[in-house]
């Protein structure tokens, strides 16, 4: 799947999970993947040169081109042990997810104890290795852990680590999301900025994040803000869920079967075409928070989060 969404012009592939550091071979999956290269687009017609061959890859015959993009979203507790070989293997950059940064919070959400030191070791690991810069998701939800707010804040300046918060969308399994629990945008800049003034910082269209950097040049926070600022217009995204399924958007009401084409030996012409067409009919946003709002028809623990 990978090989051919490739050859289509995708140039950045992030591993999720469930927990990607606990699949078997997680390295040599890496490995893999970053011998495929992103094909140059044909500058006449704009369209993209010839699907390569699985046997073109499994012989090592690439053409030129820039290296893919690797990233791995990660819960950071077996990352000590794996950020080199993973470096080694072409991984380009990692994200932590992590809720809290005080250890003692750290333990009662994870129920880990100990937890946060092998996190954080985990994370001075890969910046050890070069998977630079890191980044570290933090989920905020209202009555849970708002109040680490500054505290990541505080984090990002003194670990070199960017904090990103992501507003809580409704996407969890026992659907207790509503608009109260949602920590805004608007509320994590104003809460920020009473600990110490941010600059915004120019982002790409494509770029789910709005990014801002202390006053002082030390330290860099992100916020994504789907749900009170949605970016739906300019999102590049696509999904392959874990059982060969695309979505096309984290709320579609349904995916589309990869996987049962190839299992009936569709060729890949057959694949660029189906992917094409899936792409074509993407969404055009979300409808969070509006009276017709229908659940996404698979919760981001299905998904891949």
């Amino acid at each position: 799947m990978a090989r051919v969404l490739v050859s289509l012009g995708i140039t950045k592939i992030r591993l999720t999970g469930g927990e990607p550091l606990l699949r078997k071979g997680v390295v040599e999956f890496v490995r893999e993947l970053a011998r495929l290269k992103p094909l140059s687009q044909d500058a006449s017609n704009g369209t993209a040169k010839a699907v390569p061959s699985r046997e073109s890859i499994t012989n090592d015959s690439f053409e030129d081109g820039e290296a893919l993009d690797i990233a791995m979203t990660t819960n950071g507790h077996l990352l000590a042990d794996l950020a080199r070989p993973l470096k080694d293997a072409g991984l380009n950059r990692i994200t932590v997810s992590m809720d809290a940064v005080d250890p003692d919070r750290f333990a009662r959400i994870t129920r880990v104890p100990g937890g946060f030191d092998h996190v954080l070791a985990g994370m001075r690991a890969a910046r050890h290795a070069g998977l630079w810069p890191l980044k570290v998701n933090c989920v905020l939800m209202r009555g849970f852990n708002e109040d680490q707010i500054i505290p990541f804040g505080m984090f990002a300046r003194e670990e070199g680590v960017i904090v990103r918060f992501i507003e809580f969308m409704p996407l969890e399994e026992d659907r207790v999301w509503s608009p109260d629990i949602v920590i805004t945008l608007d509320e994590i800049l104003k809460r920020m900025g009473e600990y110490r003034p941010l600059v915004e910082i120019p982002h790409g269209r494509s770029e789910t994040a709005r990014r801002y950097r202390f006053d002082d040049g030390v330290g860099e926070i992100g916020i994504i803000a789907p749900v009170s600022h949605p970016f739906c217009g300019h999102c590049s995204r696509i999904r392959i869920t874990s059982d060969g399924k695309i979505r096309t958007c984290l709320f579609s009401v349904w995916d589309h079967d990869l996987h049962e084409l190839m299992r009936r030996g569709a060729s890949d012409e057959d694949l660029v075409e189906f992917i094409r067409g899936v792409v074509a009919r993407k969404e055009a946003r979300h409808h969070i928070g509006e009276a017709d709002f229908v659940p996404a028809s698979r919760t981001m623990v299905h998904i891949g989060g």
